[in-house]
């Protein structure tokens, strides 16, 4: 695929999708989406890729969507819902909730990081809420803007940030519509971490290296998955499923090179397997 709206390069072992409209602030539009889930496919079917970053040009993350393309849904010229809208295949075999147009991060095998550089405003803060960590710039703006709009809450929104942040800072965020920053952010609970503004890429980019050069590569993959199907397990069926994992956890390659590497006191050289 040829991305316009996007940019894709691998850093060592972290893939970084940058979005890439900086004279709209990336302002969303459909094409940016498909190119974001096209990029994030290819980060994932790369062997060598071991963390994601998404982050935004120039000075934001991303306005939200393009008004331009708000102008011709009122007009209407329609939009396609999440249902509607056809992702492609997700990575492995999971459950549908991970299957629809923007909720297909939990699928993918590897973290998934959001590097919110600025402004973080509407669609693009939902797509953050699927990232699996939210590293925010302090000086980083963030806005729901669907209630400024005549909108309301979409594509998951509204079932994932009370479970980020709780349910009164979600009605907090959601039905104000106000605009708050990465340190309030971060109090609030929307954000992991709060990073100060200069060199903000390079730090976040930091932390992201970290985790791919020192992490094995199949213990995220798999805490990952524990975590976001236990949004929808009880304490019997997580307990089960973690048993199980971590049986096949201390057969596995990984586990014999994570004991090799601290005793022998040397840098990890994880298969992933």
């Amino acid at each position: 695929m040829e991305y316009r709206e996007t940019l894709y390069h691998v850093d060592g072992k972290v893939a970084v999708i940058t979005l890439n409209r900086p004279d709209k602030l990336n302002a969303w539009t459909t094409r940016m989406a498909e190119e974001i889930q096209d990029a994030t496919m290819t980060a994932t079917e790369d062997e060598n890729v071991n963390v994601i970053v998404i982050t935004g040009a120039g000075r934001g993350f991303s306005a939200g969507a393009d008004m331009s393309v708000l102008q011709d849904l009122g007009e209407g010229s329609g939009k396609k819902t999440a249902k509607e809208e056809k992702p492609k295949p997700t990575p492995q075999d999971v459950r549908p909730d991970f299957k629809q147009a923007y909720s297909y991060f939990p699928a993918v095998p590897k973290p998934i990081i959001a590097a919110i550089n600025g402004p973080c405003a509407g669609i693009s803060l939902v797509l953050t809420l699927f990232c699996d960590m939210r590293i925010a710039a302090a000086d980083a703006k963030f806005t729901s803007a669907f209630v400024k709009r005549g909108l309301i809450t979409e594509y998951g929104g509204s079932w994932l940030l009370p479970r980020i942040a709780g349910f009164g800072n979600a009605m907090d965020v959601w039905l104000t519509g106000r605009v708050f920053d990465g340190t309030e952010a971060k109090a609030l609970g929307v954000v992991n971490r709060v990073l100060p503004q200069e060199d903000f890429l390079d730090n976040a980019m930091a932390i992201a290296h970290d985790m791919a050069n020192n992490n094995s590569p199949r213990s995220m993959r798999i805490i990952k998955q524990q975590l976001w199907e236990s949004l929808f397990q009880d304490l019997d069926t997580a307990l089960d499923m973690a048993h199980t994992e971590m049986k096949a956890s201390i057969s596995s390659e990984d586990f014999k090179e994570g004991v090799s590497h601290f005793l022998q006191k040397r840098t990890p050289n994880f298969s992933g397997k």
